[in-house]
């Protein structure tokens, strides 16, 4: 059940009022409901309780700390692609014996912080890679433990690019060859073959690739171990689609009636790597209207949420569903074709990109500057491709548990655009240092406004951090006016200075 409902026109995530987030935030706005998350997680440990899978959850959908952290507290593990999502696995508490990193380009550094964190398994992709994660780990004297990726050749019907388990996809290798390639594990000590990968695509929406790829996978286990591999895990990917436009998507059960038979004709341990399932419909993206107008026979609603937020309508022409967060017109369980009480509208954001749109000849309602609007199914593949285009600070995200609000990750501010391409930083970003810079902070609970002088350069070196009320905000000459509640106990970038200067 989406726990994003509509109250008396209203909407509302869990307990809490949307638009009271919003102007608590700001806009854009990334809500997550903790409820969502939980429950998809559990769908899928009853769908496939059976065999007892090892659930390792696809951090390239959403990589957000708060997120893995929700994914570690209920004791699922991760999938991992490079040596940065495994540092944010570790960074979030999860057991490193659990995880499978898989992905085409793994470097000889990624691989040795793979082996030095006793990862469970790389899903191999190549042959060279084979040799090169042999090469580290006989360098560390370790013995790298691999799962052959073999691609089945199955059109699982996805998007063209988000397709992967077909002949002539980067991924994987040839299903043919998987005899070829286990025997050169087998004659390399410092390698040890676990099992076997295939991972179709994503999104999925019907289970007949899978019950296709169980039984190619069911063949290849017997006769590896007919050539004497001990094979103990069958790794069947993710890729189990969702509902966007209303009811498309399967439950786990549908997959696991098609999976699971497999797995025990294999007689082997399971391990799935779903993302866009347990993230994609945890989370709705709030922005709020700039302008309407009217030019060449059509409206458009311009809003502060952009390509750069999210980038799927732009980069797949992907459909998600959009609303006001406060309307008299109901949504309608299917928002294409007309709509009573709606006017054909495009949905487009500020970004200098003709494809910065989240919707286009979408039937809404009417809509004037200042109105909330909310684009949903935003959670995977939203904020881990956000980026700062047009030098826009991304968004703060919010991790609404019932009533319980708590920010996951603070809203950029300019600072942050630059804060990487200096060696010594000033705020007033000039040819040469000043020798003071103007702060004004101002306390909302108390509306007092103070300028401070602060000194204005300052080495990495000399940063300390300092901790400040939770509800302070920032004005500079060279800030965006920040939210109250946007900096949850430190602050960064802007107020790193040294221990003398004050803070109200």
């Amino acid at each position: 059940m989406s726990q994003f409902q509509y109250r008396n026109g209203d909407l509302y995530c869990e307990d809490v009022s949307v638009a009271n987030l919003a102007e608590r935030f700001g806009t854009p706005l990334w809500i997550y409901s903790k409820a969502f998350l939980l429950g998809q997680l559990q769908q899928l440990q009853n769908a496939f309780a059976e065999v007892d899978p090892v659930i390792c959850y696809s951090v390239k959908a959403n990589s957000t700390l708060g997120i893995l952290r929700v994914m570690h507290d209920a004791g699922i593990s991760f999938d991992v692609v490079s040596g940065g999502e495994l540092y944010r696995v570790k960074a979030a508490g999860g057991d490193t014996s659990k995880v499978v990193f898989a992905g085409v380009g793994k470097t000889d550094a990624e691989i040795r912080f793979a082996l030095e964190n006793n990862i469970l398994m790389f899903d191999v992709e190549s042959e060279a890679e084979l040799d090169a994660i042999a090469a580290v780990a006989g360098s560390m004297n370790v013995v790298g433990p691999v799962a052959l990726r073999l691609n089945p050749d199955i059109d699982a019907k996805t998007h063209a690019k988000t397709t992967t388990g077909k002949k002539g996809n980067k991924f994987g290798m040839d299903i043919e060859r998987f005899r070829e390639l286990a025997a050169k594990v087998l004659r390399d000590k410092r390698l040890k073959l676990q099992g076997i990968h295939m991972h179709l695509g994503s999104p999925i929406l019907t289970t007949d690739p899978y019950e296709a790829a169980g039984q190619k996978a069911i063949e290849v286990v017997e006769g590896l171990r007919r050539d004497g591999h001990e094979i103990n895990w069958l790794n069947l990917g993710g890729g189990f689609g969702i509902s966007y436009r209303g009811q498309e998507g399967l439950p786990a059960e549908a997959y696991a009636k098609v999976i699971v038979p497999a797995v025990k004709a294999a007689k082997c341990r399971l391990a799935l790597e779903p993302g866009r399932f347990i993230v994609g419909n945890s989370c709705v993206l709030v922005s709020r209207v700039v302008y309407t107008k009217r030019e060449g026979g059509k409206l458009f609603v311009i809003q502060d949420g952009a390509m750069n937020d999210l980038i799927r309508p732009a980069m797949y022409d992907s459909f998600h569903r959009v609303w006001p967060v406060s309307s008299p017109v109901a949504m309608p369980d299917v928002v294409e074709g007309e709509i009573a009480g709606c006017e054909k509208t495009d949905v487009v954001g500020p970004v200098c990109e003709s494809s910065d749109y989240f919707a286009k000849d979408r039937y809404l309602p009417p809509m004037r500057r200042d109105d909330l609007m909310a684009i949903f199914s935003a959670g995977a593949y939203g904020t881990a491709m956000s980026s700062n285009y047009n030098s826009r600070p991304r968004a703060a995200e919010i991790l609404v548990d019932g009533s319980d609000v708590k920010v996951i990750r603070r809203r950029e501010i300019y600072a942050d655009l630059i804060a990487h391409e200096l060696q010594d930083w000033h705020p007033s970003v000039g040819s040469s240092p000043a020798k003071s810079a103007d702060f004004w902070l101002l306390a909302p609970h108390t509306g007092l406004l103070e300028k401070k002088d602060w000194p204005t350069r300052f080495t990495r070196s000399a940063w300390p951090v300092t901790p400040i009320p939770d509800d302070l905000t920032v004005r500079s000459m060279n800030s965006v006016v920040e939210r109250r509640g946007l900096f949850t106990g430190r602050l960064s970038m802007l107020m790193r200075s040294n221990p003398e200067c004050p803070v109200l």
